[in-house]
C-alpha cells in the first residue's frame, strides 16, 4: 500500500474518531447540566453563515482561522479566551473533508508529506498545552499578532511577493530538515490562530517545492493537527460550544461546494478586504488587551 493510501485511510479513521468523541463529550456534558456561561445549544444562523463562509473561501485559497477571528470579536460571538480553541475545534472537521480532497489529487513524494505532516502535529500537541492554559491578556496580544501577521501575508499574495518556488514534489536532506522544522512551528502558532496556508506556501517555495505541493501539507497537517490542539482544548474547556458546532455544521458542506461545485473564482479583491478587516479586529485584540491590563492595576 502506499504511503498515500495509507495517510488517507489514518485521516479518514481520525475524522471519525474525533467526530464520535466529540459528539459523546457533548452528550456527556449536557447529561451532567448546562454550563450557564456556555449553554449548550443549536448554532444560530450567523453562526452557521460564518462556517459556511470562511470554510468556502479557506478551500480556494483564502484562510479560515483570521477572517473567523475577525467575525467572532466583530459580534461578540466568542470570549476573547476562547477563540483559539474555537477555531481548532470549530474547523476541524471542514478540513478533514479538505486534506482528504486535496492529498487525493496533488501529487507529492509520500515520505515528505507524511513527515511534514508529523512535525506540524507535533507543535501543535506543544502548542495548545501553551495556548490552552494562558490567561485572557496573553491570548488577546497573541490572536493580535497573529491576525497582523494574516494581514501581511494577505497583502504579500496580492503583490506577487510570495516566492516563486520551483518544481520538486519531495524534500530530502538539509531542505527535508528544515521543512520539518518549519512546520514543527507553524503547527505550534496555528494553536494561537495564526493559519497555515499562506506561512506553509512560503515554506514550500523557499524550500524550492511546486507551490501546488503545499496544498496536501497545509490541509493534511491542519486536519491531524487541530484534533490533536482541540483534545487539550476541551480537556480545560476553553472553547465555545454552539459557534464551534456553527463552524462545523456550516464549513463541512462549503468545502464541498467550493471544491467540486465552484473550483476557482478571482480573489485578489476579496483579499484587500480581508486585509482590512483582519487589521481592524488586531487593533480590537489590542484594545481589549489594554483594558485587561487596566482592570488588573486596579483590582491590585
Amino acid at each position: 500500500m502506499s504511503a498515500r493510501a495509507v495517510l488517507l485511510a489514518a485521516l479518514a479513521a481520525v475524522a471519525l474518531w474525533f467526530s464520535a468523541y466529540w459528539l459523546r463529550r457533548l452528550s456527556a456534558e449536557r447529561r451532567s447540566g448546562l454550563d450557564a456561561a456556555d449553554p449548550l445549544r443549536w448554532p444560530r444562523p450567523l453562526e452557521l453563515a460564518i462556517g459556511f463562509g470562511t470554510d468556502f473561501f479557506d478551500t480556494l485559497g483564502i484562510g479560515s482561522f483570521a477572517p473567523t477571528t475577525t467575525l467572532f470579536k466583530f459580534f461578540g460571538l466568542v470570549p476573547d479566551e476562547d477563540i483559539p480553541g474555537s477555531l481548532n475545534i470549530g474547523h476541524s472537521i471542514p478540513t478533514f473533508v479538505e486534506a482528504l480532497i486535496f492529498i487525493s489529487i496533488v501529487s507529492i513524494d509520500g515520505r515528505t508529506l507524511v513527515l511534514m505532516i508529523l512535525s506540524a502535529v507535533a507543535g501543535a500537541w506543544l502548542g495548545s498545552g501553551v495556548v490552552a492554559s494562558w490567561p485572557r491578556r496573553n491570548i488577546q496580544l497573541g490572536m493580535a499578532a497573529a491576525l497582523i501577521a494574516a494581514a501581511a501575508f494577505f497583502a504579500m499574495k496580492n503583490l506577487g511577493l510570495f516566492p516563486a518556488g520551483a518544481d520538486a514534489l519531495g524534500l530530502s536532506g538539509l531542505r527535508l530538515a528544515a521543512g520539518l522544522a518549519g512546520n514543527f512551528v507553524l503547527g505550534a502558532l496555528m494553536t494561537l490562530g495564526i493559519g497555515a496556508y499562506a506561512p506553509c506556501m512560503i515554506l514550500t517555495s523557499l524550500l524550492g517545492m511546486n507551490p501546488q505541493a503545499a496544498f496536501p501539507i497545509m490541509m493534511g497537517s491542519c486536519a491531524f493537527l487541530m484534533p490533536a490542539a482541540s483534545l487539550r482544548f476541551m480537556a480545560r474547556k476553553r472553547y465555545s460550544r454552539a459557534p464551534s458546532l456553527g463552524l462545523t455544521l456550516g464549513g463541512a458542506p462549503a468545502v464541498l461546494i467550493a471544491a467540486y461545485i465552484v473550483k476557482s473564482m478571482p480573489l485578489s479583491t476579496l483579499r484587500w478586504l480581508v486585509v482590512f478587516v483582519v487589521l481592524y479586529a488586531a487593533a480590537a485584540m489590542l484594545r481589549s488587551a489594554r483594558r485587561e491590563a487596566a482592570q488588573s492595576a486596579v483590582a491590585a
